[in-house]
């Protein structure tokens, strides 16, 4: 995977970031973020299409991965998305890259979210995979939403109840959470599915993890009241899976349209893990949007 790419760890300040970097220096920068269980090997279709015409970058979030975990806090704001979405500007900072845009899955695609409020002179255009807005769709919580990713309530439990039985058999769990979402399928190249087993089995990893979704649960919903009225200035695509939850549990273009200026998307006809089970399609649309906001 990944052929051409060079790996590299950054100074973030408050923690290190590895990072996947492929394509020309020169050339229009574009960050991808992954999502949860994974790594940013989620990209390895799609990031080396993108490598022969824009400097790509591919990081694991803080928590996740190769990336530095640092330690839990009371508030769980050493996990929030605020600063996540700090480190990606430091990395694309230590690279040169004022602006950018983005294609983010999951839990990178809150960090986005997140990123583009905080620092919207930086993203140019943002592509998000399979999610709404994050406090939309707490308050939205039904049934449906709630056996389908009954992860979200339980990873926020107090420590250490689900890093312990996460740690008991952690490629049960991580097996048992995914392919629930993809109905029973393996929607994994074998090298990506190896590499997010490894990476789940470090305890660390377990801890940063569920130390993501409390901070999604708390201080992420705070900085989100904190906005206001304020909607996001920069030009959100949302694309989600025709066969997965967020089809059947939210209407995920009007849930943006509450939280941005300028909104846009489809569904694709994939489960959850959009970049992966439909990298040729994600990446064309991700192509024409951008094309239409350059910088």
């Amino acid at each position: 995977m990944f052929e051409g790419f060079e790996e590299r760890v950054f100074d973030a300040g408050e923690v290190e970031i590895f990072a996947r970097i492929g394509g020309d220096p020169d050339a229009p920068p574009l960050l991808l973020l992954h999502g949860y269980p994974q790594t940013s090997a989620i990209w390895h279709l799609i990031a080396p299409q993108f490598a022969k015409d824009h400097h790509v970058i591919c990081p694991d979030l803080r928590g996740y991965g190769r990336s530095g975990k640092p330690p839990s806090v009371a508030d769980h704001g050493t996990y929030s998305k605020r600063a996540m979405a700090t480190d990606m500007v430091r990395v694309m900072e230590q690279l040169g890259h004022d602006r950018f845009h983005v294609g983010a899955h999951d839990r990178g695609a809150r960090v986005t979210h997140r990123m583009a409020v905080d620092h919207p002179d930086r993203v140019i255009a943002a592509s998000l995979h399979d999610i709404a807005p994050t406090r939309e769709m707490y308050a939205g919580t039904n049934m449906l939403f709630a056996t389908a990713y009954w992860h979200w309530f339980f990873l926020i439990q107090p420590a250490p109840l689900p890093e312990t039985i996460i740690g008991k058999d952690p490629d049960a769990y991580w097996r048992g959470k995914v392919f629930n979402m993809t109905k029973g399928n393996d929607v994994f190249h074998p090298d990506a599915l190896a590499e997010y087993l490894m990476a789940h089995r470090d305890p660390e990893t377990i801890r940063g993890n569920c130390e993501d979704y409390r901070a999604a649960a708390t201080i992420d919903i705070s900085h989100d009241d904190a906005d206001g009225d304020a909607l996001c200035p920069v030009p959100l695509q949302v694309l989600w899976g025709k066969k997965g939850t967020i089809e059947r549990a939210f209407d995920a273009l009007a849930l943006w349209r509450t939280r941005a200026m300028s909104v846009e998307g489809q569904a694709v006809d994939t489960y959850h893990y959009v970049p992966e089970e439909a990298p040729d399609e994600v990446a064309a649309l991700m192509r024409d949007f951008f094309a239409r906001h350059p910088a």
